[in-house]
């Protein structure tokens, strides 16, 4: 009983978050030298909402001043702001510099900084509260890639609660090993296939029509927990369905790997890496969600069908209420 409150009040205390407080990016392209000067072009994009009063701001090195800055735009859930930097002599390099960003601290978020020099080196790194500085480095590492984007997976599908609500659904859907293993596996295909198609640009979507349905497959599946019978159509094809769902969900992931942005000499690399980190945070919450929720059922007993239900009716109360919050923001 204290488990299950524990796991719904975890996920209740991330309700409004959502994904709305996704990374920020701070993109700095190195541009063509002109009259014996080096020339930056800075894109700054951050979430709309912020944890705290604090602004997150970009930092560079002191030698480069703004040239021109473009007002703020608004994108979706982010604001974009555009400079142009003079950062003086042109043989000096950002190798050895640091840029970052300001605030990570107080607001518990990371950014992602990328760099791109003329000479085709290009760098990014995770900025976090423990880390908010990025020393640009001479040589590329691809273990750097693949550790960032990984944690960046992870991190995504264990901050989502409408995604962990979804796995938590499947859970109570399917009783038996054999169907759960394959009721997951078609989820995780589902959604790996969007990812990687609408990430690699493939095809674009209305997010917010997406983010909507999303709540909605969810609710769908509360409602398919609620029947007693077992004869709905999630009961007799769970894998099917699940998989459509998936459909739905990775390209919810896709959106926040797309606001994080994909560094273009690494995109396989990074596209994998952030996938196999969703997947690793998958296995990770089912396997703690999973042992005790059965050894759950083993101690209530005959109490089982009361707390099922609570928790049948609180995700879909959940999903209900991101329904029309979503419905709202679409329309």
């Amino acid at each position: 009983m204290l488990l299950l409150m524990y796991f719904l009040t975890i996920l209740g205390s991330s309700v409004v978050m959502a994904h709305k407080f996704a990374p920020s990016l701070l993109n700095i392209v190195e541009l063509p030298s002109a009259g014996g000067r080096q020339f930056f072009h800075v894109i700054w994009k951050t979430p709309l909402e912020s944890p705290s009063s604090t602004k997150l701001r970009p930092y560079w090195p002191e030698n480069c001043k703004i040239r021109r800055q473009s007002p703020p735009q608004t994108e979706g859930t982010a604001t974009i702001t555009i400079w142009d930097l003079d950062c003086g002599n042109k043989d000096l390099s950002l190798s050895g510099q640091s840029v970052g960003v300001i605030g990570l601290t107080e607001n518990q978020v990371s950014a992602l900084v990328l760099v791109t020099l003329r000479d085709g080196r290009t760098y990014q790194q995770v900025l976090s509260s423990e880390k908010a500085s990025f020393t640009v480095p001479e040589k590329s590492d691809m273990l750097r890639i693949v550790v960032d984007y990984l944690s960046l997976g992870v991190e995504h599908i264990l901050s989502g609660p409408d995604h962990l609500l979804f796995v938590f659904g499947l859970l109570l859907l399917v009783t038996t090993k054999a169907r759960l293993i394959g009721t997951i596996t078609a989820f995780t295909i589902g959604h790996s296939v969007t990812l990687s198609l609408v990430a690699l640009g493939f095809f674009d979507y209305p997010v917010a029509l997406v983010e909507f349905f999303i709540a909605l497959s969810l609710f769908a599946l509360a409602v398919e927990l609620a029947r007693r019978d077992g004869g709905g159509l999630l009961w007799r094809n769970p894998w099917w369905l699940a998989g459509a769902f998936g459909l739905l969900h990775g390209m919810g992931f896709a959106g926040a790997l797309l606001d994080i942005g994909l560094p273009q000499e690494n995109i396989l690399l990074s596209l994998l890496s952030f996938n196999v980190g969703i997947e690793l945070g998958q296995i990770t919450f089912v396997v703690f969600a999973l042992l005790p929720w059965t050894s759950v059922k083993k101690i209530i007993g005959t109490q089982y069908g009361i707390w099922r239900s609570t928790a049948v009716y609180t995700v879909g109360g959940l999903s209900m209420m991101w329904c029309v919050e979503r419905a709202v923001e679409w329309i």
